[in-house]
């Protein structure tokens, strides 16, 4: 376990384990590498590195620094006789401010009390570099695994699918009494480091996880109703915008369902318009096919004798009916033709003699000439 960079390396462990094997541990040693290039303001603000509270016990002393980041500040020194938690009390309230006092508390071993070996394994024990690293501790080191407490960090990739890693071996003999010493306290601990050679801890944890303190978050449950609060707005937003589009949908489709209402006046109107347009251009037609109806009239008011007179005229189309009273009606079929309005003129049925008139009743039909017809007659003339 990383001390420096935990959060970022830890979280990104997590994910690569679950992306693959190997990925877990590379992108553990990545997170942390990435957290030391942000500027240290921005890695406080962000609790990448909240930093702990290191216990080092030396010539009946115990000497107290405080890490953050990769900086070791001393903080106190007190007598190791007052770590004694008679009556409650915490031995570090009067050394330490109340901030220092929540920090994790590690026992830091000295750099002789522990055995390094640096290992080359593969890429794929990256995210199970506790169990691997059981494997290789008889192989490794003199003892047997249930001799030690041990603990492997990864280092940093050795080339294409490789990672380097480092081993820390302490046998529970020579822990075990520095436990002892503590007393109470060593109930508070949260892992167990030791000094690198360089002075500084090597990031691993060999305290066993049974006997690791967890310390109480105390924006824990703020943090539960802040996101309980988060996820009502984010409900109800979402519910805001889908009555939004709800809304936005009903005005669409009133607004769709008008326009098609104008759109079926449109087309009906449209379409009487064109009814309209067509019974015109019949009428137009028809009359194109025939002459004008005054015209037959006034032909026939030059053409009919004096003595003869209509008592009905009727045009069906090309057909001309005449009903009427004359003199001679044999004569008027004589007279009626050669007109360039109609054509073959004749009696319909029987001439009957009208006793009250002293003239006969006739029907004579004929055939309206066409346009053209009447043109060629002109023409003929």
């Amino acid at each position: 376990m990383s001390v420096t960079g935990a959060i970022p390396g830890s979280a990104l462990g997590r994910i690569g384990a679950r992306l693959g094997p190997g990925a877990g541990g590379f992108l553990s040693w990545w997170g942390r590498s990435l957290a030391q290039l942000l500027p240290p303001r921005l890695r406080r603000a962000l609790e990448l590195e909240p930093g702990r509270l290191l216990l080092q016990p030396a010539d009946g002393t115990m000497g107290l620094l405080l890490q953050r980041e990769q900086q070791l500040d001393a903080a106190a020194s007190l007598d190791a006789a007052a770590l004694d938690l008679a009556g409650g009390r915490d031995p570090f309230a009067a050394v330490l401010d109340p901030r220092s006092r929540q920090l994790p508390r590690w026992l830091l071993l000295p750099s002789g009390s522990a055995l390094v070996r640096t290992l080359r394994l593969p890429a794929a024990a990256g995210s199970r570099l506790h169990e691997v690293a059981g494997f290789e501790v008889e192989r490794q080191t003199p003892f047997t695994s249930d001799a030690v407490v041990f603990d492997a960090r990864a280092v940093g990739p050795a080339g294409e699918g490789q990672l380097d890693v480092a081993l820390v071996v302490v046998p529970k003999a020579r822990l075990q009494p520095r436990l002892a010493a503590l007393g109470p306290v060593a109930g508070t601990l949260a892992g167990v480091d030791v000094q690198g050679a360089d002075g500084q801890p090597l990031g691993v944890n060999l305290l066993p996880p049974a006997q690791r303190h967890r310390l109480r978050n105390p924006w824990a449950t703020v943090n539960r109703v802040l996101a309980g609060v988060a996820v009502l707005a984010l409900v109800a937003a979402a519910a805001q915008i889908l009555d939004n589009r709800r809304e936005a949908a009903d005005a669409l489709e009133a607004l769709i369902a008008d326009r098609a209402e104008a759109s079926r006046g449109e087309a009906d109107g449209l379409r009487q318009a064109r009814l309209l347009l067509e019974g015109q251009a019949f009428l137009e037609r028809t009359r194109a096919a025939r002459p004008p109806t005054t015209a037959v009239l006034a032909e026939l008011t030059r053409r009919l004798p004096d003595d003869t007179y209509l008592e009905s005229l009727s045009i069906r189309g090309d057909e001309l009916t005449m009903v009427g009273l004359g003199r001679n009606p044999a004569a008027l079929v004589g007279q009626l033709q050669g007109a360039d309005l109609w054509r073959s003129p004749a009696l319909a049925g029987a001439v009957m003699p009208d006793p009250a008139s002293g003239r006969d009743r006739f029907t004579v039909t004929a055939k309206l000439a066409t346009p053209a017809a009447m043109a060629t007659a002109g023409e003929a003339r």
